[in-house]
């Protein structure tokens, strides 16, 4: 470990100032003086707080493209197959209550930032949905009811902490029933259509990570508790993902057109010779 430190203090005692702020910005001066200036990982307090910090800015990065490919996939299908906007409404509902209650809250953006990331993803996914199943009007109300939604949830004149508490909780149960019409919409499709296996997989390792973040870095209950319903819910879908893998949807079998067997024509075809009517002819 000596040695370690000879070779890593020199650079760590030199860092730009940048850096440096942000590094006492996300774990503190105490923690920040053990682990980087001094090199010792041997306090287990602040290691896991900067692990849970390393955790947070990785999921809110990986947020920021998570839903990119289901965006794709749907744009290049022009279909909505296996994809539940209902499932879409819950959970957007439910990260806007979210996003409010925590930012509200002052809790540290790292334990919640890709929740604004993901709702924005979510959004244009609820509106492509909407339009490939011929609901274009329908696409536009719901943005509006988001829009008023969102004035209403940051608003502190609008809407007080006891009653966006218990939208929280609400919430929560919100975020894990999102998840029900998905897995049924996929037992119902008898596949996974357009849904990405990219976001599915994603989605699973970032409520397990979100776990250990809160229980590291929020003191709260009902987020804690939503996480955790959040992942055994995603577990489902993942298993579901892995057991439809690469096979048709129920409605894609039907769509298969059965090729016709055209009839072959014989080698030789006897032509019927046509019968002669009676002779008018008198023998003599």
């Amino acid at each position: 470990m000596d040695a370690l430190r000879s070779v890593v203090q020199p650079i760590t005692h030199n860092l730009p100032g940048p850096i440096r702020d942000v590094g006492v910005s996300l774990i503190g001066d105490a923690c920040y003086k053990t682990l980087i200036l001094d090199v010792d990982p041997s306090d287990t307090e602040c290691f896991k707080l900067a692990v849970s910090k390393a955790l947070g800015i990785g999921i809110i990065g990986a947020s920021s493209i998570v839903k990119v490919p289901q965006i794709i996939k749907l744009v290049r299908s022009q279909s909505a197959s296996g994809v539940s906007f209902l499932s879409y409404l819950l959970e957007t509902s439910s990260y806007l209550i979210s996003l409010a209650y925590n930012f509200r809250n002052g809790f540290p953006f790292s334990t919640y930032g890709e929740t604004a990331l993901v709702l924005v993803q979510n959004v244009i996914i609820a509106v492509l949905v909407l339009n490939y199943s011929g609901k274009a009007s329908s696409a536009a109300l719901f943005v509006a009811a988001l829009a008023t939604s969102a004035v209403t949830l940051f608003g502190p004149t609008l809407l007080d902490m006891k009653t966006l508490s218990y939208l929280q909780a609400g919430a929560g149960v919100m975020s894990v029933a999102s998840k029900v019409p998905q897995i049924v919409a996929i037992l119902q499709e008898g596949g996974t259509g357009q849904l990405s296996a990219f976001a599915v997989f994603n989605y699973l390792a970032g409520s397990l990570s979100r776990i250990f973040t809160t229980l590291q870095e929020v003191d709260d209950k009902l987020i804690l508790y939503g996480y955790i319903a959040g992942f055994s819910l995603n577990l489902v879908l993942a298993l579901q993902m892995m057991y439809y893998w690469n096979t048709p949807s129920a409605k894609a079998k039907g769509k298969q057109k059965v090729t016709p067997i055209e009839a072959t024509p014989s080698a030789t075809t006897s032509a019927t010779p046509k019968s002669k009517g009676p002779t008018t002819r008198r023998r003599g």
